[in-house]
């Protein structure tokens, strides 16, 4: 049982896959292109990231300020490691697909959510994982049109349009963003509250764009075949990168104890629901490419799990 409850999203977005793959009846993935076609992806990202600035702490934030060295190495592998890395793996021979959604994973933000309990579990400064959160959400609203136009110029006849894209991450993502921090309550027991619920709040809507958008790409994913083998090395190999991005950077400039933790989750993880986003957004012909997303997701959820138990360990020999 406490297994299940600690990672009980991993098995959740295990069973939405599953279930909406496996069903012969395709009524879950009719009901889920219904949702989608009538603006329920739309509507279940602006209440992510709104639910989202309800809880940020402001206090958390301007004390992670203190360790700007650290946030700056984490914001490089975020927006330039990353994307250096998966322009490099986009030479080999993929699908197209493939390809678009190792580009959509690379140039993401760090996750809202499973980065900050990562680091706080593993003993690391939470209110540094919260300003990097921040700052590379808001960054992301500007980088992610550019360096996705440059890496999708490898990719053969996939057009994008920027300043669309920027419009609609800022209607999306950014306003709701700042909707919900203008609204955060002060104090209490409802703060309280909302600091409990929500991040599950989160989850749960995460599985329904997750849902949503696999509907929309179920025939897609099934005739995969080999690709989906393909994928999940990529992943692993995509993120293992970023994790030696993180290690060489803490080692370089000799991040103690309790600063590096943030480095290393906040620089590796990548959010997923504004991938799916722009997957369902610009790209929902190539269903492969959400495929990459999510099971990166995955991947980069089992092995930073498994590191926050390796440096718990290591911690305790310390002392």
């Amino acid at each position: 049982m406490p297994l299940i409850k600690q990672h009980w999203f991993l098995y959740a977005l295990a069973g939405v896959c599953l279930l909406t793959l496996i069903d012969a009846t395709s009524t879950l993935a009719g009901t889920g292109k219904w949702f989608k076609s009538h603006g329920g992806a739309d509507a279940v990202i602006g209440t992510i990231f709104f639910c989202s600035g309800l809880i940020l702490q402001r206090e958390e934030i301007r004390a992670g300020l203190r360790d700007i060295r650290g946030a700056a190495i984490a914001l490089v592998i975020i927006f330039i490691a990353a994307p250096l890395a998966a322009f490099i793996m986009g030479q080999l021979p993929l699908d197209p697909a493939v390809k678009i959604g190792l580009f959509l994973v690379s140039v993401m933000p760090t996750t809202m959510s499973s980065g900050v309990v990562m680091t706080g579990a593993s003993g690391g400064n939470i209110a540094h994982a919260l300003l990097i959160t921040v700052v590379a959400n808001g960054l992301s609203m500007v980088t992610i049109p550019f360096s996705l136009a440059l890496l999708l110029q490898t990719v053969e006849s996939v057009p994008i349009d920027k300043v669309r894209m920027m419009i609609q991450m800022a209607l999306l993502v950014l306003l709701p963003l700042l909707l919900g921090l203008f609204l955060r309550p002060k104090k209490g027991a409802f703060r309280a509250s909302l600091q409990k619920g929500i991040p599950v709040l989160n989850q749960c809507l995460i599985l329904c764009i997750v849902w949503m958008a696999l509907s929309e790409a179920k025939a897609t994913v099934l005739s995969g075949g080999a690709q989906v083998l393909i994928i999940l090395v990529l992943a692993v190999f995509f993120h293992a990168i970023l994790l030696a991005a993180g290690f060489l950077a803490i080692r370089l400039f000799h991040i103690p104890r309790g600063r590096l933790e943030s480095i290393l989750f906040m620089g590796g993880q990548k959010t997923l629901p504004l991938s799916v986003l722009l997957q369902v957004k610009l790209f929902p012909q190539y269903g492969l490419a959400l495929a990459f997303c999510v099971f990166h997701h995955f991947i980069h959820l089992m092995i930073d799990g498994y590191l926050v138990g390796r440096l718990n360990r290591a911690r305790n020999i310390l002392k």
